[in-house]
């Protein structure tokens, strides 16, 4: 059971991907120009519904955090190295496996990239932990011990954000 509910979750994960229709590489190339806006409406309420999931997990006992290091300069180059591919692909990871689902050949190149890259860091990790994972790392923090700001108090003002934000875009669309 422990392998099957994570595998019928990412299907029905990449079914709504589908279904949404971001594993069109024109839609989130067309967030990037700024006249589609698909893809933010459906990254928004995922962001705010996933956190609120992972709340209640933690709040009941069915989960815990683990949280990494916060290592400054590997999250900015990894930021921009995925912020690079996505423009470029089109896709980001999940896009990109449910697009590649669907018959994708593009998609497809950009999987095999990612399984490439993966095997590269993977190969280079102790040459990455020396070189750039001590760069500026602050050690194990989240923002609610950081700020003193709960949990719930960051979600919901995610969660503002996202209605002010499909406010904004529903004005803008009529």
């Amino acid at each position: 059971m422990h392998v099957l509910l994570p595998l019928i979750m990412g299907f029905a994960f990449g079914i709504l991907l589908n279904r949404s229709k971001v594993t069109d590489s024109n839609v989130i190339e067309g967030q990037f120009c700024l006249c589609d806006f698909t893809m933010l409406k459906v990254m928004l309420p995922a962001i705010v519904i996933g956190g609120l999931g992972v709340l209640v997990l933690i709040h009941f006992g069915d989960a815990k955090y683990h949280i990494k290091d916060a290592n400054i300069l590997g999250v900015a180059l990894g930021a921009t190295m995925f912020g690079l591919a996505l423009v470029f692909l089109g896709y980001c990871p999940g896009t990109s496996l449910a697009a590649t689902a669907t018959g994708s050949v593009h998609a497809l190149v950009g999987v095999l990239g990612m399984l490439a890259g993966a095997m590269l860091y993977a190969f280079s990790f102790s040459w990455i932990k020396t070189h750039i994972l001590n760069v500026w790392a602050v050690g194990k923090v989240r923002l609610p011990e950081l700020t003193g700001v709960p949990d719930i108090i960051w979600l919901a003002g995610l969660g503002a954000i996202a209605v002010a934000g499909f406010v904004w875009l529903e004005r803008r669309a009529a």
